[in-house]
């Protein structure tokens, strides 16, 4: 079974099949809709063979659906059909899962996704949590307030890089976490990563929605 991962981010949307050595991406951005991401999909993928999708979109999602519009593309993804636009069965997750469900190693690990926004997910024993910390009130605003891509234009890189070492050793000592993984476009500024933590790489979201169509891995396209 081939299966053709789809990585939605607030910046780019992308891709890798199986079987192929380079992902390929094209851009978002907030007036990104559903369809278009859908379309820009099915051309950029059009010579790559595939028979399922997996998908990580950056926003809630439960029981397999998306519960809530993202904050940094345009709405109307809610109760969208991606399984009749693509054409094929589509198993989706947030996509801070699907990097953590990629990045795992070990007992209790927080991913956090230092993007456009801030994806955020736990990985407990190998079983993937979601989480929503993004839009969690913190100090005068809330942590994507602080850390995501307008926190590092807005405040500069010096205090950015104090932020996410704040944050991230209270979080370490909140949920009593055995490794933490930083992921996204933003770990290139920090000159060095907090305690406890290690870099995400950019493949471990593809990773993640290889095993999201393991067997075994039914439950994630209902649950995560």
């Amino acid at each position: 079974m081939n299966v053709l991962v789809v990585d939605v981010g607030g910046s780019n949307v992308k891709i890798l099949a199986t079987g192929q050595a380079q992902a390929r991406k094209f851009p978002s951005g907030p007036t990104m809709t559903p369809e278009a991401m859908v379309a820009g999909v099915k051309t950029l993928a059009g010579d790559w063979a595939y028979d399922v999708v997996a998908m990580g979109y950056p926003g809630p999602v439960r029981q397999g659906e998306i519960a809530q519009d993202p904050h940094n593309l345009s709405p109307g993804w809610v109760r969208f059909d991606f399984e009749a636009a693509f054409g094929c069965p589509v198993r989706m997750i947030n996509d801070a899962a699907m990097q953590a469900l990629g990045s795992y190693e070990r007992g209790i690990m927080l991913f956090l996704g230092l993007g456009t926004g801030l994806g955020s997910a736990l990985v407990v024993e190998g079983v993937v949590v979601p989480m929503e910390l993004a839009h969690l009130p913190y100090k005068k605003g809330t942590y994507e307030y602080y850390l995501g891509k307008r926190a590092l234009e807005r405040l500069g890189k010096k205090k950015w890089r104090e932020y996410v070492e704040l944050c991230v050793s209270q979080l370490i000592a909140a949920l009593q976490l055995d490794d933490v993984v930083l992921g996204g476009g933003q770990v290139k500024v920090l000159k060095e990563l907090p305690a406890g933590c290690r870099a995400g790489q950019n493949s471990n979201a593809f990773a993640g929605g290889f095993r999201l169509w393991e067997p075994g891995r039914e439950h994630f396209s209902r649950v995560a």
